[in-house]
């Protein structure tokens, strides 16, 4: 099995000369299998230059896993240029909205609306199928288990496991690990506290001992004073993630719309001195790299 990135940026592409080397495109992952099965982890805009690669495999059979529906993560679906082209079989998986109660194929039939798009849903010409996860309900295509869990953000946001040939990956999506809502001496603290930590160990537990994890690390520590709430981790919460799941290899991703290449690579330089040996690789997603498991 292997990987590659497609977009690593978060909230909002950030195309030009300052996000060349790590990439300016929202999050969009592409799995192949041995078997040559595709998947795809959201439909940022990433997903555009996936799409453009795919041309030369015509046919195919493409299935999308969408974390969760907020425009960095689903506003690439529009332009996936297989969804016009007649005998491709594009399958798209998610979860239902809570709110709405509708699936996850409100997610391409708001944006296909004439107001925003020229082109029509019913003007598709691939194959295109919805199908709704059950958090904790691992699902089987070909030799690959793909697992959903809920994981925290401001809105139903999935994080995934992919298990085959005997490697595995786990993918976060936007993920801000629980918080206390209370303050340590309210009464209603301690029982929540227990709650959140019952949630972290389920976490850990669905990511444990995976090849590679890829997490949203948006925030340094300093950042995340301000930023709680909002729904996004930290580089800190990301590598004490890693060591609790004992995984082999961390990847950074969702990288902050504003940081340029050149505050990512100071970023990078301090992570790897202030933690020398925490007993696995880690390192920025990077648009355009492709990793072997």
């Amino acid at each position: 099995m292997k990987f590659k990135f497609w977009g690593v940026r978060g909230s909002i592409p950030t195309p030009g000369p300052r996000t060349v080397k790590y990439g300016g495109n929202t999050t969009c992952i592409e799995i192949r299998t041995d078997d040559n099965d595709l998947f795809i982890l959201d439909a940022g805009t990433g997903i555009h230059a996936l799409a453009q690669s795919l041309l030369k495999e015509m046919p195919i059979h493409a299935n999308i896993f969408i974390t969760h529906t907020h425009w960095d993560h689903i506003q690439g679906l529009p332009f996936f240029t297989p969804i016009f082209i007649s005998n491709n079989r594009i399958t798209i998986y998610g979860s239902q909205d809570p709110v709405t109660g509708e699936g996850i194929s409100r997610a391409l039939t708001v944006q296909l609306q004439y107001s925003f798009f020229p082109i029509r849903e019913a003007q598709l010409n691939a194959r295109v199928e919805y199908k709704t996860l059950i958090p904790g309900v691992p699902i089987n295509i070909g030799k690959a288990t793909i697992t959903p869990i809920v994981l925290s953000h401001p809105v139903l946001n999935f994080g995934y496991r992919v298990d085959c040939d005997g490697q595995s990956l786990f993918f976060t999506g936007d993920y801000e690990p629980e918080l206390n809502i209370y303050s340590p001496e309210d009464e209603e603290y301690e029982q929540f506290q227990v709650l959140i930590e019952e949630k972290w160990q389920e976490v850990v537990t669905a990511m444990a001992n995976v090849d590679a994890l890829i997490v949203d690390s948006s925030y340094t520590v300093s950042e995340y004073v301000s930023k709680r709430g909002w729904g996004h981790g930290t580089y800190a919460s990301a590598i004490q993630l890693a060591t609790a799941a004992k995984v082999k290899k961390l990847f950074f991703t969702h990288h902050e719309p504003t940081r340029t290449d050149a505050d990512l690579d100071v970023i990078y330089q301090s992570l790897l001195q202030q933690y020398p040996a925490v007993g696995f690789d880690f390192e920025l997603a990077q648009e355009g790299f492709e990793i072997p498991l």
